[in-house]
């Protein structure tokens, strides 16, 4: 049932284990009320063992959980990182790709952390049917803005193994909007979403509401980024204005959020 909130699964002790580190960023913690870790990666199915590939790790809030998460039981955690292959790459993505390899080098607690190159001009996300679990931790805006959504999905595809899991966190658009293709405002509808998984070939299995925020109207002068835990004062590549009044986005607090699982057919 497509529609259903929760599989009933229990949290595994190595999940709750990892979500305790205290490896964790302190700032990332205390997000912990809004991006669930352990119910999120529960309702996704991940299990002990699982060949784990996060997409675009960004600041890397998932990569915390995840790594130390694979370590533990003896799964494999995969990123993806800046296309090395890419001979236009800016210095920026290579020290950025750098910077993430010496962040999680601590083998003791991270385990082996491997990278896969990842852009607009990137082939695959490695070998074919190798992969147990694709984590997707809102990121589709950007892809939408880049043209490579359809890409990625297929690519994500091409790396699960049948019956594998795509997670996915997106912020949500509300139902009725007709979706921009750029998704300028960083909201994405959830149909939009389904149906580029779908189009790759992937069967939506369940959806949860345990990121829905309801104060979240969308109306934001900075789209999503004006709130936590962006906090945006002025528009992108502007200086900050510290006349803008955030206190009305914080007491929003994050975005509301789908939560979606697919699969690859078996």
């Amino acid at each position: 049932d497509a529609s259903a909130s929760e599989p009933g699964a229990k949290p595994d002790p190595a999940l709750q284990s990892a979500v305790a580190g205290s490896w964790r960023t302190p700032a990332n913690v205390e997000r912990d009320k809004w991006r669930k870790p352990v119910e999120a990666l529960t309702f996704w199915g991940l299990k002990p063992g699982m060949t784990v590939l996060e997409l675009s790790p960004g600041g890397a809030w998932w990569t915390e959980i995840l790594a130390p998460y694979a370590r533990m039981t003896n799964g494999r955690y995969i990123a993806t990182a800046a296309d090395l292959n890419n001979p236009e790459l800016s210095q920026a993505a290579r020290d950025g790709r750098t910077q993430f390899e010496k962040r999680f080098s601590d083998q003791a607690i991270y385990g082996q952390i491997q990278l896969v190159n990842f852009g607009a001009k990137s082939v695959g996300l490695g070998a074919p049917n190798s992969v147990d679990f694709v984590l997707n931790g809102r990121n589709i805006h950007n892809w939408m803005a880049g043209g490579i959504l359809d890409k990625v999905m297929g690519e994500s595809f091409a790396v699960l193994k049948p019956g594998g899991i795509l997670a996915i966190e997106e912020h949500r658009n509300a139902a009725e909007t007709v979706q921009d293709p750029k998704a300028p405002t960083g909201y994405v509808a959830e149909a939009y979403v389904i149906a580029a998984a779908e189009r790759a070939g992937f069967k939506l299995d369940a959806r949860s509401d345990l990121y829905a925020n309801p104060k979240d109207d969308r109306d934001h002068p900075f789209g999503v980024w004006t709130l936590p835990p962006v906090r945006r004062t002025a528009p992108q590549g502007q200086p900050a204005d510290p006349k803008f009044d955030s206190a009305p986005y914080d007491a929003i607090g994050e975005s509301d959020r789908m939560a979606l699982r697919f699969v690859k057919p078996r």
